[in-house]
């Protein structure tokens, strides 16, 4: 086992280190953490108890991943952060453990990349290839799917969930559901539309993107009610995998979904 460990690292001996890491100078490694192979850890980052992090991924300076959560009812119970492989998670980044009253587990997926300062809270769950952009930021049991692109100085409320390949441009807040697909932005953020650059480099066919931008006008754009629009979108578009997706997320919300940004014109001859 070929590990390279800095003679100024503090490496707890209850800690579980795989094969070919290496540990920077000044870096802790407390005790229950587990390390998968491959893994780098910078110089100052910390790797506190009970986090968990899988093979390949890359800790950079002053990172802190595992400290115990902020919440005011927490008692540094057992609680987990767990990380899968492939992941750069960049400096002055924190990542909290979860909470006994909510998952238990803070969950990163892989080939994730966490720019510098972004933060996760406690009970967040982050799909595979999840990017965060420099300052961004999720309260608590937040949701963010698959490839979802948080941009920089976002906050996001807890409990929100951003669905798959969405897209939040930067210093956006986030109170309500993002759907699966989408481009949002703002103060407070509004629903500007299918994120079609993201799916076209995703290699969506060019009719399940046609369809989901006729689905997103009926939705949001026509004088159907809501009921109505979902029910003829599923009667006329059920084919559709990226619909049929979209579709399920609406009807699952509890928080509520954000809406249609309107335009200057629309929004003057409302006030």
């Amino acid at each position: 086992m070929n590990q390279e460990i800095h003679p100024t690292a503090l490496v707890h001996p209850n800690s579980d280190l795989g094969p070919d890491v290496v540990i920077g100078p000044y870096a802790i490694i407390e005790e229950h953490a587990s390390l998968g192979a491959g893994t780098r850890v910078d110089a100052f980052a910390q790797i506190k108890k009970f986090t968990s992090l899988g093979r390949n991924n890359h800790i950079y300076s002053y990172a802190c991943l595992g400290e115990g959560p902020q919440d005011i009812k927490y008692r540094d119970e057992e609680t987990w952060l767990k990380i899968g492989d492939n992941n750069k998670i960049r400096e002055y980044t924190t990542l909290n453990r979860g909470t006994p009253g909510g998952r238990g587990v803070t969950s990163i997926g892989s080939d994730c990349f966490l720019m510098a300062y972004t933060h996760v809270a406690h009970d967040c769950c982050l799909e595979d290839g999840v990017i965060m952009a420099n300052g961004a930021t999720l309260g608590g049991h937040v949701q963010l799917g698959y490839k979802a692109v948080i941009g920089g100085l976002c906050a996001v409320h807890q409990f929100v969930r951003v669905g798959e390949y969405a897209f939040i441009g930067g210093k956006s807040g986030i109170a309500q559901d993002v759907p699966p697909y989408m481009l949002a932005a703002g103060e407070r953020a509004r629903l500007y539309g299918p994120n079609l650059i993201g799916l076209r480099r995703a290699g969506f066919a060019r009719e399940e993107i046609l369809a989901l931008k006729k689905v997103f006008h009926l939705i949001w754009k026509s004088d159907l009610s809501r009921e109505q629009a979902l029910a003829k979108v599923e009667y006329d578009y059920s084919g559709y995998q990226l619909v049929s997706r979209l579709i399920s997320f609406l009807k699952s919300s509890t928080r509520g979904v954000i809406t249609l940004e309107r335009c200057p014109a629309e929004a003057y001859d409302r006030n």
